[in-house]
């Protein structure tokens, strides 16, 4: 299974972006679908994750200013970010783990998609 993340750029403090994350292969059944960050020099950290049924966990550093959302027809995940800060500039990476359909059995899937870099300057 295979993620493909689009949506990073450059913006001014206080802007606006929006991050889409497909997932694409011979899917079964997505869990959770979910967007992490890597900035120089740090570990990568969970920003927000999202369960088939829409419960929603948030890094308290973006709570608020962030919003995760999913299609599940389109096995798609969002994250609509607002308010922008410099410190939210990173890679962001989309996760997603479920099951995925191999020969006549279902396999567990983990996967990462990409990486896009935002970046928030002025």
């Amino acid at each position: 299974v295979q993620l493909q993340a689009s949506g990073g750029g450059l913006v001014r403090p206080g802007g606006s972006l929006r991050l889409s994350c497909a997932a694409s292969g011979p899917i079964f059944s997505i869990n959770v679908m979910g967007w992490y960050r890597q900035a120089p020099g740090k570990q990568r950290e969970l920003v927000a994750a999202n369960t088939p049924g829409g419960s929603t966990n948030y890094a308290d550093s973006v709570k608020g200013r962030f919003t995760i959302s999913r299609d599940n027809a389109k096995n798609t995940v969002y994250l609509e970010m607002n308010s922008l800060k410099p410190e939210d500039t990173a890679v962001y990476y989309c996760n997603a783990d479920g099951r995925y359909y191999s020969g006549s059995y279902y396999r567990s899937f983990d996967s990462w998609g990409q990486g896009t870099q935002v970046t928030v300057s002025s």
